[in-house]
C-alpha cells in the first residue's frame, strides 16, 4: 500500500511570541517493510535555524529555532509511504514463551535504537503501576505464547476501555486514564505498554498514522485524519518487533504507517518545545491519509 501524508499545525498566540524551540517528529524514521520518500517540511513564517537529526531512538527530529516575534505559526509536513509488510501476522504453533523472550531479551548485548533493552524498563511517562499488573493477572503468565496472550492483551483493552475523544490530553498520566478506563489511542498504548514490562518483555511506543475508511457511498475527508498510536512487542530473535494496536484489537498491518518509536509518549511526540511570550495558544492539526490510488475524488 502506499500512502500520500499532510500532516499541518496551527498554531495562533494570544500575544507576539519573541523567541521559540520546537521539536518536530513528523518525517518517519527508517522501519522493516516500510519506505518513505518526498518528504517535504514547510514552516511559515520562516524560523531562523531548522536542524534535522537523528533521535536516540527510531525517530527523526527536525529543531526549529524562531527569533523574530510571531503571532502564528504554520507547520506542514508532506510524503509518499509504501508500507508492505507482507502476509499478516497470526499467532504461531511454535510462537516462544513468555518467560523465553523475557529471557532472551535480558541476554541480548545489542545498544542500537530498537534494542530491546532500551524498552523493557519504567519510563517518565510509563511507570510500572502495581494496579495495571493486578489487572492483567495471569494473562501474561510465563507460559503463555507471545503472540497470543499480546492479541489477548490488546482485545481486552478494546472490550474495556471505552474510546473517548476530548477525555484525556497528551499529559494525561496513564494512572488516571487507566483508573477512568477511557481515553484515547495514546492512554491505551501506555497501558498496553506498562503491562508487557511488568511482565519482562521489551515494550515500545509508537506514533504514526492509521488509513481510515469512509462508509460506503461517502467520499474521503481531507485533513480528518489523525496521528495514531500503538504498540511494538519484541516477540524474540526469531519473531522480532510486532505491533500490536489496542485501540482496534488488532495485530498491525499495511493500514498502520509508522512514524516513529520510543520508551512513552514523549520520546515521540509529534511536536514539544518552549516560547517566550504570548499570554495563551491555540492549536489546530488536520492530517490527511490518502491510498495513491484514491486519491480522487476528495471533498
Amino acid at each position: 500500500m502506499i500512502y500520500h501524508v499532510r500532516h499541518q499545525t496551527i498554531l495562533r498566540y494570544a500575544s507576539p511570541v519573541r523567541v521559540a524551540r520546537f521539536n518536530l517528529r513528523l518525517r518517519p524514521a527508517p522501519w522493516m517493510g516500510q519506505w518513505t520518500s518526498d518528504y517535504e517540511l514547510s514552516v511559515d513564517p520562516a524560523p531562523s535555524v531548522i536542524q534535522s537529526r537523528p533521535g536516540a531512538w527510531p525517530v527523526h527530529v527536525a529543531r526549529l529555532v524562531i527569533e523574530s516575534p510571531i503571532r502564528q505559526l504554520t507547520i506542514e509536513s508532506r510524503f509518499r509511504a509504501g508500507v508492505q509488510h507482507g502476509p499478516p501476522i497470526i499467532p504461531q504453533s511454535d510462537d516462544p514463551t513468555i518467560a523465553t523472550v523475557a529471557a532472551a531479551a535480558l541476554k541480548d548485548r545489542d545498544m542500537g535504537p530498537s534494542a530491546p533493552a532500551h524498552y523493557l524498563y519504567a519510563s517518565p511517562r510509563a511507570p510500572l503501576l502495581a494496579q495495571i499488573g493486578a489487572w492483567v493477572g495471569d494473562a501474561l503468565s510465563p507460559d503463555r505464547p507471545i503472540v497470543t496472550a499480546a492479541l489477548d492483551l490488546a482485545l481486552r483493552i478494546q472490550r474495556e476501555f471505552a474510546y473517548q475523544p476530548g477525555a484525556t490530553t497528551a499529559a494525561t498520566p496513564v494512572a488516571d486514564a487507566f483508573a477512568a478506563r477511557h481515553g484515547v489511542c495514546q492512554d491505551f498504548a501506555h497501558v498496553m505498554v506498562v503491562a508487557l514490562r511488568l511482565a519482562g518483555l521489551p515494550a515500545a511506543y509508537v506514533s504514526g498514522y492509521l488509513r481510515t475508511i469512509p462508509p460506503p457511498g461517502m467520499a474521503r475527508l481531507v485533513g480528518a485524519d489523525a496521528m495514531h498510536a500503538w504498540v511494538m512487542l519484541w516477540c524474540g530473535p526469531s519473531r522480532g518487533w510486532i505491533g500490536f494496536d489496542p485501540t482496534n484489537g488488532v495485530i498491525t498491518g499495511d493500514d498502520h504507517l509508522f512514524v516513529a518509536m520510543g520508551r512513552d509518549y514523549a520520546d515521540v511526540a509529534p511536536m514539544d518545545g518552549l516560547f517566550v511570550g504570548g499570554s495563551g495558544q491555540s492549536l489546530r492539526v488536520m492530517v490527511d491519509v490518502a491510498p495513491e490510488d484514491e486519491l480522487a475524488p476528495v471533498t
